[in-house]
C-alpha cells in the first residue's frame, strides 16, 4: 500500500509524492514526536470484512513495514450483542491472505476490560466522569442539538464516592441493561456533539464471546479505543472520515488518563466502490434470505468472497495503490478491480481450452479412433511457462456461438462452406450440420486438410477466423459459474425505500461444460484462463475431484483504461 523506494537507480522514497499520512508519519520522527511507527487493524468481528477494510489493512501494515515498525492485528470486541468467534476467524484468515503480518500481535479489547474499568474508576476520582441515571432517550433529549447547548446531567452533581459505589454496583451487575451509564464530565455546551458528556461505559448482561460471564458491564467504542491504542503502543491510529468529529474525544481520554506517549489519530477517507453492496446489515439479510449463498458468495466483495471467486492478494494490493489514499471521499468504478486481477494472472496462468455451450463438430475424414497430441504452448506472453500435449479427435466440442447456419456480415467464424483454423490444431472447413425436432444444431460436420496442422510451418493459405476446441473422447465435464453484478447498474444499488435493486442475471449456471483434460487434476483455489472466455477459478466450496465447479473470475474485455 505505501511507496518505498526502489532499486536499480529507480526513484527513491523523497522523489515520490508522499500521502498526507506518511508527511505526518515524517513530521513526527523528524520532531522526536515518536522513535518509532506502530500501527493496528482494529475490526469489531460483527461480520466479515469487505474490500474496504483491505485498503485498512493494507494501509496500517504497508505504513509499518515501510517505516521498520510494528503492526498489531486487535479485535475491538467490546459489544457482546453483535460478535462471534466465527467472525474472528474468518478476519484472521482475510488479514492473514493479504499479507499483512501481525506477528505474534494478535490481540482483544476484551483483555484489556480490566484495565478500562481502572481507567473508568480514574476518571471518577478526578471528577471527570459520572454514574447517570438518565434513560437513553433522557440522554438525546439533554444532549440539545447542533444550535442548542445540552442540559447538565442531573447525575453530575453526584460527588466522587457516591459515583465510585455506583459504578461498583454496576459492575456488581446490582442494576438491570440501560438502568445506569457511566458517562465523561467534559462540556454539555461544546459545540461537538461527541464531548457533550458521552456515555463511556453501559450495564449489559450478556455472554462475551471471549470474556464468558466475568463482565455485565462493558465500555463504549470511543472509550475504549484510545485506552486500547495507549496500551498497545499504538503511535499513529489510523481509522476513517467518520471518525474525524471523534477525535478531540480520542485525545479527552488519552490526556485524562495520563499516557505518557499518547498516540495520535489520522483519519482518511473511506473506498467507495460503484454498484457492489458492503453494508454489513443489507449481506446478512442477503445471507439470511438465501439471495446469496453465504458471507462468501462470489458475487460479495467481502474478502472472503473475493479470495473465493479466483481474486489475488496481489491484485487487490495493486488496486488499493491506484486507488490512493485521501482526505476526500470518492467512488472507484468496480471495472478498475476487475482491470487489476487481468493485470495480475495474464503472465502467471496457463491459458487452456474450455467450451462453455458445447455443440458437437465431427471431422469426417478424421481417422475413427485416432487420438494425436498437440503441442500447445501454456502461456504465449511466458515462454517460461513451457509447454503442454492437448489430444486431438475426430470428435470435438466448440462453442455453440462459433457457429451460425446464417452468418452476419464480418463473421469469420464457422458457416456452411467457410473454413477456419482450430486452435494449435488443423484448418477445417463446414460441410454439413444437423438439427433436432426443435431446430436446434446438435451436430457440425466438418472435413480438414491434413497438411495445415499447427507448427507444421504451413502457408498455403490463410483463414481469417481461429476458434478453440475439446476433444470428445478425453474432455473432463465441468460446471461454471458465470457472474454479473448483484445489483441492477442501471437502477442504481439502493431503491428509494433502502431495498437492494437485485439483478436476477447476477448469476448463471452452466452444467454442461467441458474442458481440456489438463485441468482433471485442477484443485480448489486454481486458476487459468480459459480462452476467449476469461479467467477462472476451481471453486474452494462446492468443488470436487469427481465434478469440478469453475468460478468466472472475470471476463476478457475491459472497460477500465488505466491512467484515464
Amino acid at each position: 500500500m505505501c511507496r518505498r523506494a526502489e532499486e536499480g537507480g529507480k526513484k527513491s522514497m523523497s522523489e515520490i509524492s508522499k500521502n498526507f499520512i506518511e508527511q505526518i508519519i515524517d513530521k513526527d520522527l523528524a520532531e522526536g514526536v515518536y522513535d518509532t511507527v506502530h500501527t493496528r487493524f482494529p475490526p469489531e468481528p460483527n461480520g466479515y470484512l469487505h474490500i474496504g477494510h483491505a485498503k485498512s489493512i493494507l494501509l496500517n501494515s504497508g505504513l509499518a513495514r515501510e517505516y521498520g515498525g510494528k503492526f498489531n492485528l486487535r479485535f475491538d470486541d467490546t459489544n457482546p450483542t453483535k460478535e462471534k468467534q466465527e467472525f474472528v476467524e474468518s478476519i484472521k484468515e482475510d488479514v492473514k491472505w493479504l499479507g499483512a503480518d501481525w506477528e505474534d500481535r494478535l490481540f482483544f479489547a476484551s483483555n484489556y476490560f480490566e484495565q478500562m474499568y481502572e481507567a473508568a474508576v480514574k476518571l471518577i476520582r478526578k471528577g471527570k466522569a459520572y454514574v447517570s441515571d438518565l434513560s437513553a432517550e433522557q440522554i438525546r433529549e439533554y444532549r440539545g442539538t447542533l444550535t442548542e447547548p445540552g442540559k447538565e446531567d442531573p447525575g453530575s452533581a453526584r460527588s466522587v464516592e457516591e459515583n465510585l459505589e455506583l459504578f461498583e454496583k454496576m459492575k456488581e451487575g446490582v442494576y438491570a441493561d440501560g438502568e445506569k451509564v457511566l458517562r465523561a464530565r467534559i462540556d454539555m455546551t461544546s459545540p461537538n456533539m461527541n464531548m457533550r458528556d458521552p456515555v463511556i461505559y453501559r450495564v449489559a448482561h450478556m455472554s462475551h464471546h471471549n470474556t464468558g460471564d466475568t463482565w455485565c458491564i462493558y465500555p463504549m467504542y470511543d472509550f475504549a479505543h484510545p485506552i486500547e491504542d495507549a496500551i498497545e503502543g499504538i503511535t499513529h491510529s489510523i481509522c476513517t472520515l467518520e471518525f474525524e468529529d471523534h477525535r478531540p474525544l480520542y485525545d479527552w481520554v488519552v490526556r485524562e488518563l495520563e499516557y505518557p506517549r499518547p498516540p495520535k489519530q489520522i483519519e482518511f477517507a473511506k473506498m467507495y466502490l460503484t454498484n457492489v453492496v458492503t453494508g454489513k446489515r443489507y449481506i446478512k439479510r442477503l445471507v439470511e434470505e438465501g439471495i446469496v449463498d453465504g458471507w462468501d458468495d462470489p458475487r460479495l466483495v467481502t474478502i472472503a468472497a473475493l479470495r473465493r471467486r479466483g481474486f489475488t492478494p496481489e491484485s487487490i494490493r495493486t488496486f488499493m495503490e491506484l486507488a490512493g489514499v485521501s482526505k476526500s471521499n470518492s467512488s472507484v468504478d468496480y471495472a478498475m478491480l476487475e482491470y487489476c486481477i487481468r493485470d495480475d494472472l495474464k503472465l502467471k496462468r496457463s491459458r487452456v481450452m474450455a467450451v462453455l455451450d458445447p455443440v458437437k463438430l465431427i471431422i469426417d475424414n478424421y481417422p475413427e479412433g485416432q487420438i494425436e497430441y498437440m503441442d500447445v504452448v501454456n502461456n504465449q506472453e511466458n515462454e517460461a511457462m513451457g509447454v503442454r500435449q492437448v489430444p486431438f479427435s475426430r470428435e470435438l466440442y466448440i462453442e455453440r456461438d462459433d457457429f451460425r447456419e446464417e452468418p452476419p456480415r464480418k463473421y469469420f467464424r464457422l458457416f456452411p462452406g467457410n473454413e477456419v483454423r482450430l486452435m494449435n490444431g488443423y484448418f477445417v472447413t463446414c460441410v454439413d450440420y444437423k438439427k433436432d425436432e426443435n431446430g436446434k444444431v446438435t451436430e457440425i460436420h466438418c472435413t480438414y486438410d491434413p497438411e495445415t496442422r499447427s507448427g507444421s510451418g504451413f502457408t498455403g493459405r490463410k483463414v481469417k477466423g481461429t476458434i478453440h476446441w475439446v476433444a470428445a473422447p478425453t474432455a473432463v465435464k465441468a460446471t461454471v459459474r458465470l457472474y454479473e453484478n448483484l445489483v441492477d447498474e442501471e437502477k442504481g444499488v439502493y431503491n428509494e425505500d433502502g431495498s437492494l435493486n437485485l439483478n436476477p442475471n447476477s448469476l448463471q449456471v452452466l452444467e454442461e461444460c467441458y474442458l481440456e483434460p489438463s485441468l482433471a487434476e485442477a484443485k480448489p483455489g486454481d486458476s487459468f484462463q480459459f480462452v476467449r472466455n476469461g479467467y477462472f477459478c476451481v471453486d474452494e466450496k462446492d468443488s470436487r475431484p469427481e465434478h469440478l465447479v469453475f468460478n468466472r473470475i472475470v471476463s476478457m474485455k475491459s472497460s477500465y483504461k488505466p491512467g484515464k
